[in-house]
């Protein structure tokens, strides 16, 4: 081993603190890419291989109700590779013990071979037998949520008719990867059931002998999407089309592409603002460290060591921090892959899902560590470059302190003397003490900023379950009801406040900008569901336009007063073109409002309610669930509390919890950046301390000279932490924000309040590490080194 390699690991031993506290932020960084680059190769080529295996469609038409042999038109269109029709519908699942009648999804399966789209994956039992028409199969997830096996028998009502089927087979599919009931945003297992049955059985239940009620397309290499959907539409538009819609806009696809893209992004930004946090620390390391070895600079020199050699050796010390950082943040990259993708697998039902790397992942996270810790530390080797032996042998020439004004020495005079030295090295070093002030306010604006996503977390949860929606419960008709229905629900006892709704599936269209999505008609005045301004005052629901969310008016890019195209997906699918009349506040989906009458003229369909908003009397809840149980016209009824706690149950895995890990390493972060604040000065220092404590100032007094100088540096870079804290939030609420929820930016007293804790947390355990070594200085040793 080189005299020059022996010196760096009695280096990297001296300063081993420090270089363990820029390792773990250079590990953090790593750490985040590693995991989400992962994140995304695993969920993407997951999905894809699960799509092509089971041949989930590129192209989804529903109709009303169309004769097979509109298929064999369909699969004869330029672009269109094959063509299935299927008959899909919803229905009611009724369990022993279960007030709430349980929504499902009904999709059937060709009686006599596999279907040649949107196959199944069997995972329990078998597959159907085309002779027995009480055969189901049914979604795994709802199956080990209510504890469902092989073998039992389940009561389903399906257009209001109950008939008992037996299950026979769980199954997985790549079209309910994400599975959610009709109205609601956020999956729960037990509360919404998918099942598969024979063609026939599902023919005879829906009234579909001999016809389809949707259509499955997979396009060709070379085909035009939008080419092949308007021509499946001209198909299909005598029979009632709905409007054919691609992949994209396919319910499960869209949240999974979503949690794709939102992980790609974040994996872009977050690590390398981590590693550019590295990479200062590490410049004022390494500078601090080649001020201080100037003496060894020069001998070194003089004993023919060329400039690159010398230059060499303080990069390897960059390098090894750089490096061994990279790979600790390699490895706890792997086990935080390994640990997110099981709570993954709990919202997107791959049969399987393992974390997979690329080796470029690797790579990517060593040459971007090691790029940031070089950016930093070639500043400094450049003066290394420039010392000659003789310039380095000989201290550098003391500053000019003469120059220090009245306002100072007047101040001076009113400070104790511990107190002026404090004093003097904040003023006569502002460059150093401002890069201090910059890595702490850096840490403290991470801390900060999470802090906020997480309360901005909070605020959406309470906006929309305590502000927006004020209801206890919300029921959906099976089809448009007159309302009179509306009525029938006012009688039922323990009913105190019914308010009437009626959505209706629409493609908003403002240009070149499309939504797929619904308009939903309130009251003039609705009080249990809202809509609301950004002051959280309700919107009157006028005659003459539409509202939209403020997410959604950004998606169409459109502003109050311009007209919007919408085009109704039902009934007699008329285009209207309504003007914007206003936008709304909304942190969950994109919703467009009208005023319930205004609604039902433009459709021609006078005096219609597709659902109600209930307010009820919690007493007596369970005997109004029986009461809607029992009513035909009931497709479905939603419990408020249960829509929370999916929603919150949602918020708190997968890319949600992301923030907690996050939060995590920004805290972490802060520690770091801190306590090498703190050892960089007390290295600076220890001659000066020395001579204090042989002056005869206690350990007390020397080692406030220290702290003190450590205290001034973190209250000035808290109100620049705040700053830089707010601007960030924005940025990283966006980040997490989505089509499912939007995350505000929240910046409150209680955030900026944890990240100051923050920040005095760590100070006070870096000062108290620090003060530790102070007492411990040999002051001999400390004494005999040269300024």
């Amino acid at each position: 081993m080189s005299p020059l390699d022996r010196k760096l690991l009695r280096d990297l031993w001296r300063i081993k603190g420090q270089a363990a506290a820029i390792g773990a932020v250079i590990a953090v960084g790593v750490l985040l890419l590693v995991m989400m680059t992962g994140l995304v190769t695993s969920l993407d080529e997951t999905r894809q291989a699960y799509y092509e295996r089971y041949r989930l469609a590129d192209v989804f038409a529903p109709v009303t109700r169309a004769p097979d042999s509109v298929i064999d038109e369909l699969a004869a269109l330029p672009g269109v590779a094959a063509a299935e029709g299927r008959v899909a519908g919803y229905a009611l699942v009724d369990l022993e013990g279960v007030d709430l009648p349980i929504q499902a999804r009904v999709v059937s399966l060709p009686d006599f071979e596999a279907p040649r789209l949107n196959d199944v994956f069997l995972t329990g039992g078998r597959s159907l037998d085309p002779a027995n028409p009480d055969e189901i199969l049914l979604l795994k997830g709802f199956a080990d949520a209510r504890d469902i096996r092989p073998g039992e028998s389940l009561d389903v009502t399906i257009r209001g008719a109950q008939r008992a089927f037996r299950v026979v087979g769980l199954v997985q599919a790549p079209e309910f990867l994400y599975v959610t009931a009709p109205g609601e945003l956020a999956p729960d297992d037990a509360r919404y059931a998918v099942i598969w049955m024979s063609r026939a059985t599902a023919g005879a239940a829906y009234d579909m002998e001999g016809a389809f009620n949707e259509a499955l397309i997979s396009l060709a290499r070379d085909a035009s999407e939008p080419a092949v959907l308007e021509a499946v539409d001209r198909v299909v538009e005598p029979y009632g089309g709905l409007g054919a819609y691609g992949l994209e806009d396919h319910l499960s696809d869209r949240y999974v592409s979503e949690e794709i893209n939102g992980l790609r992004g974040t994996s872009t930004i977050v690590p390398p603002l981590f590693l550019a946090v590295a990479a200062f620390l590490l410049y004022i390391v390494v500078s601090r460290m080649v001020q201080a070895e100037r003496e060894q600079i020069g001998l070194m020199k003089a004993f023919g060591y060329t400039n690159l050699e010398v230059g060499a050796h303080y990069f390897k010390l960059i390098l090894f921090i750089a490096i061994g950082g990279a790979i600790v943040g390699c490895l706890a990259g792997i086990a935080a892959g390994r640990g997110m993708v099981v709570l993954y697998l709990q919202y997107y039902k791959f049969p399987f899902l393992l974390f997979e790397l690329r080796p470029s992942s690797f790579i990517l996270g060593f040459l971007v560590s090691v790029c940031a810790a070089s950016a930093g530390g070639l500043l400094v080797l450049r003066g290394v470059f420039a010392l000659t032996p003789a310039v380095a042998m000989r201290p550098p020439a003391p500053a000019d302190y003469s120059r220090t004004g009245r306002v100072g020495q007047a101040i001076a005079r009113l400070l104790d003397q511990p107190s002026r030295m404090v004093m003097r090295r904040v003023t006569r070093q502002p460059l150093r003490m401002g890069g201090a002030v910059l890595g702490i306010a850096a840490g403290m604006a991470l801390a900060a900023a999470m802090t906020s996503v997480m309360s901005g977390f909070g605020r959406t949860m309470d906006l929309n379950f305590n502000v927006i929606d004020r209801s206890d419960l919300t029921v959906s008709f099976t089809d448009p009801k007159s309302d009179k229905t509306i009525l029938e629900l006012q009688r039922i006892p323990g009913v105190i406040e019914v308010e009437p709704v009626r959505n209706v599936s629409v493609v908003l269209r403002n240009g070149l900008m499309t939504h797929r999505g619904a308009v939903g008609g309130r009251v003039m005045n609705p009080r249990l569901n809202r809509a609301v301004t950004r002051d959280l005052e309700g919107i009157e629901m006028r005659k003459e336009g539409v509202i939209l969310a403020n997410s959604l008016a950004d998606k169409l890019e459109i502003a109050p007063g311009e007209v919007l195209t919408v085009e109704v997906r039902e009934g007699r699918q008329p285009v209207l073109h309504l003007p914007v009349i206003g936008t709304t506040e909304s942190l969950l989906g994109s919703p467009a409002y009208m005023e319930i009458d205004a609604l039902n003229r433009a459709l021609r369909e006078p005096n219609r309610v597709s659902g109600a908003s209930l307010r009820i009397d919690s007493a007596r809840s369970d005997a109004i669930y029986r009461e809607l149980k029992d009513m035909p016209a009931v497709a479905a009824v939603s419990l408020k509390e249960d829509a929370r706690a999916s929603l919150q149950e949602l918020m708190d895995s997968g890319a949600g919890a992301m923030r907690y890990v996050m939060a995590g390493i920004a805290f972490i972060i802060t520690f770091g950046i801190v306590y090498n604040s703190a050892r960089i000065a007390q290295a600076e220092r220890e001659r000066d301390l020395a001579s204090l404590r042989v002056l005869g100032f206690s350990k007390g007094e020397a080692a406030f000279v220290l702290l003190g100088e450590l205290a001034v540096v973190m209250f000035v870079a808290l109100p620049v932490g705040a700053l830089l804290g707010y601007a960030l939030s924005f940025g990283i609420a966006a980040g997490f924000s989505s089509d499912l929820y939007q995350i505000p930016a929240t910046f409150g007293r209680a955030d900026f309040g944890t990240a100051v804790l923050a920040v005095l947390g760590a100070s006070i355990a870096s000062g108290w590490l620090v003060k530790r070594d102070v007492d411990r200085l040999e002051l001999v040793s400390a004494l005999k080194t040269r300024e």
